[in-house]
């Protein structure tokens, strides 16, 4: 009789595995296994292979590299909070730490740096509780956010606010998910976590957009009140890959799709052409996001022996997440979500509910297996 090793996502080894320590990467090695039978971004191996992106400034007519006056964290030289951390896991977990968000941001994108240039593994690392946060903006219940007229802000300026909190919760979801599943690389594959580094740096490069247009209209960051919705939702999915991925990217993550044209048309209604083209290049960048989502999503199903579809719909089920309209379907589609996943006149139950998973591997096949918890 095969004995079988078990797995909960949950659980961390005392100590990283050898080849966790020795592997490291560079984007011309990564590989990405084939996802057989789903649509894909037509963008996204274009996506994983683009060069660095340093434009984290917002010129006249877009994004520009940053300027020179300003202080940008080099590879060459590590930042003090780095100085112990020798894989990409270690400094993810740093920046889960670090409270104040233009740091965070900043940091994000030197990791990554590291990691694009080759000079890093994967590595282990444990996760915090919750990402550290600065003492303002104060985060209260959704129910709590003042509307726009008692906020203080302009409404172009109060859109921009709550635009900015999503994308410094979008840092720390990518980096939480790096760090969490870090253990299992040998079953997720490096590319895995390439891709959540690459969604970490995006998202970093867009808070930084969000911050520097709210202190050209005359504010900051922490000026309003936010909600702390995001940080619950992905806490539901802290101990199983399958539902962070349904969560996350095809939940959340695709609620940006469905509200950045309408949070364009408002903003271009108020005459702020400037905020307008942000929020549109934010947009059109969180269809990749979304479409890395998907792929992972469809992969860790493969790898189960599930249906996708059923699978999503049967997780949103046990995690009590809600899927609200209105769609932008063609976005939505292009990412690679059908519209049968999330539209309920088109979703269809194909199995029973979805228990709680684990990773059996490995029963002497070479295959993973998946089962229920005991």
């Amino acid at each position: 009789m095969l004995s079988t090793a078990t797995y909960r996502f949950s659980s961390y080894p005392s100590s990283p595995p050898l080849n966790q320590i020795r592997r490291f990467s560079s984007a011309a090695s990564v590989e990405y296994p084939p996802i057989h039978h789903h649509p894909q971004w037509s963008g996204l191996d274009r996506w994983r292979r683009s060069p660095l992106n340093r434009d984290r400034c917002w010129g006249p007519n877009g994004p520009i590299e940053e300027k020179p006056c300003e202080i940008e964290l080099r590879p060459t030289t590590s930042p003090p909070s780095f100085s112990s951390c020798s894989s990409l896991a270690e400094m993810g977990g740093v920046v889960l730490s670090s409270a104040d968000p233009l740091t965070k941001a900043k940091l994000t994108h030197f990791a990554y740096t590291k990691w694009r240039l080759g000079d890093l593994p994967v590595g282990f690392s444990h996760p915090p509780s919750r990402p550290a946060r600065p003492p303002k903006p104060q985060l209260v219940s959704p129910k709590e956010i003042p509307p726009p007229k008692s906020s203080g802000l302009p409404l172009n300026a109060y859109m921009l606010h709550n635009l900015a909190h999503v994308e410094l919760n979008a840092i720390d979801l990518a980096w939480d998910t790096i760090v969490r599943f870090s253990p299992f690389i040998d079953l997720l594959g490096e590319g895995f976590f390439a891709d959540f580094a690459h969604v970490a740096d995006d998202e970093s490069r867009h808070f930084t957009w969000c911050t520097q247009r709210l202190a050209e209209l005359g504010f900051s960051y922490g000026d309003m009140a936010a909600h702390s919705f995001l940080w619950r939702e992905c806490e539901k999915s802290s101990d199983d890959v399958a539902a962070r991925l349904a969560v996350i990217p095809l939940v959340q993550e695709a609620r940006g799709l469905d509200a950045g044209p309408r949070l364009v048309n408002k903003l271009m209604g108020f005459g702020d052409h400037r905020t307008s083209n942000i929020v549109a290049k934010i947009a059109d960048e969180e269809v990749a996001h979304v479409a890395v989502g998907v792929y992972w999503f469809v992969s860790v199903c493969q790898k189960m022996g599930r249906a996708p579809a059923s699978t999503f719909t049967e997780i949103l089920q046990e995690y009590n997440v809600e899927v609200k309209g209105p769609f932008n379907h063609s976005a939505r589609q292009e990412a690679g979500i059908p519209k049968e996943w999330y539209d309920p006149l088109s979703t269809t139950k194909e199995e029973n509910k979805l228990s709680k998973t684990c990773l059996h591997y490995f029963d002497g096949t070479g295959k993973l297996k998946f089962g229920k918890v005991d």
